[in-house]
């Protein structure tokens, strides 16, 4: 057995090579390099640090150039895109928009649903296009522009708990070996969580009877039930990813094929929608982030200080939290926070657990929902002109009421 101070020393050094290598990656990030290039950067740095062997390296690159998670994951980021393509391009996001506005009485569902709704798709400054409609519905109340921005920026968010469209609950399951399906049961509670919490810290003075939908936008009942048919695509998709337990690729392969003969996409068309869907961004993204995790497999640094916990009983729960936490704090997006941590929290813990990786993801997402470089909270407090102060003070209660739930069912797994 080695003495004591040894023991500390090689803790001492495998840490700070770890710390290091995660400075790296939140420095390049939030210089606004691609978290693709961002980790095979830092995969670089590990070989170098580590000094892996040549053999070492090869098999790494194998591994993450041919494994089957790699495979699945370009399948369904890639397919992802293509079906956010498609629903932008035949308004069907729109009409979903359209029937929601008409068919609720009261203000407080009209003025959730809109973020709610446009936060299924992920897409960059989506914040903004739901703002003017949060303003619309707030009209004669008086509310708070950081109340009004709180909603906005709040009720958009819960689907990145649950929802396959989004990459980060992919990259975990996928980093996790934990089944998609499965991950997403798991993350239910929270998303479930933060919207009692966004009702519980705002809307107080928005009044429940006030009849907010009807307008020019009107829809003839006649016609509603067409327009509910909007809704129908991502449905299909979670049915078919949660009851079926089917593969995203799959799922969105079973509703893509019908969408393209409905609508009629030639073969030039479709091709258009695969080249935007299979582009070098979200290839080079998948590269480095594979890459990342089979190197820290290779560097052999993570198996020892997960030996040395163990050994130890350092607790595990700190780490899948602290960790998480700061990434998504400094990176502000979902991907970072899984991408820079889950491959060395997976290693740690040997074999996780769906609260575990629930837990760490909670706590990675409430670093993103806290991040002051969050593109959606700098445009959301950008338009209501709110003070980020006023905005924190709903957010951050609201975020902690969530960690403790993650914390609560992880304890109760247990």
């Amino acid at each position: 057995m080695m003495p004591q101070g040894v023991v500390i020393e090689f803790i001492v050094l495998d840490l700070s090579k770890i710390g290091l290598i995660l400075c790296i990656i939140i420095f390049l990030l939030r210089k606004g390099v691609k978290i693709g290039y961002v980790m095979l950067i830092s995969s670089v740095a590990l070989v170098i640090l580590y000094g892996v062997n040549v053999s070492g390296m090869v098999l790494a690159v194998r591994k993450a150039a041919t494994g089957r998670i790699t495979i699945t994951l370009l399948l369904a980021l890639s397919l992802i895109r293509v079906f956010e393509m498609v629903l932008r391009e035949q308004n069907i996001l729109n009409g979903m928009m359209g029937i929601i506005k008409n068919s609720f009485r009261f203000r407080k569902a009209v003025m959730i649903s809109m973020p709610l709704l446009i936060g299924m798709l992920p897409s960059l400054g989506g914040a903004y296009f739901s703002a003017p409609m949060v303003r619309e519905a707030a009209e004669g109340t008086d509310m708070s522009n950081e109340e009004k921005a709180f909603i906005n920026y709040w009720f958009r968010h819960p689907w990145e708990y649950i929802l396959p469209l989004y990459p980060g609950i992919v990259f975990a399951s996928a980093v996790s070996g934990i089944a998609l399906n499965r991950l997403i049961i798991a993350n239910i509670s929270c998303a479930v969580m933060m919207v009692f919490t966004g009702f519980l810290f705002s809307m107080r003075g928005s009044g429940m009877t006030i009849i907010a939908g009807k307008g020019k936008d009107h829809i003839p009942l006649t016609g509603k039930g067409k327009a509910w048919l909007n809704f129908f695509p991502i449905a299909a998709v979670l049915a078919l990813v949660i009851t079926a337990h089917l593969e995203l690729h799959f799922a969105l392969l079973a509703v893509l094929i019908p969408l393209f003969v409905y609508y009629r996409y030639r073969p030039a068309a479709i091709l258009r929608t695969l080249r935007y869907g299979f582009s070098p961004e979200v290839i080079v993204m998948i590269a480095g982030i594979m890459l990342f995790k089979e190197t820290i497999e290779a560097s052999g640094a993570v198996k020892n200080l997960s030996d040395l916990f163990i050994r130890h009983a350092v607790p595990v729960v700190p780490v899948f939290c602290a960790l998480p936490f700061i990434a998504g704090m400094l990176t502000g997006h979902t991907v970072g926070f899984v991408g820079s941590t889950f491959p060395l929290l997976v290693t740690v813990a040997g074999k996780a657990s769906p609260p575990l990786i629930t837990l760490a993801f909670a706590a990675g997402f409430i670093g993103v929902l806290l991040s002051p470089v969050h593109l959606c909270l700098i445009l959301t407090r950008e338009y209501f002109a709110a003070e980020l102060s006023g905005i924190y003070r709903k957010t951050v209660p609201a975020c902690l009421a969530i960690l403790v739930l993650a914390w609560i069912q992880y304890i109760l797994a247990r």
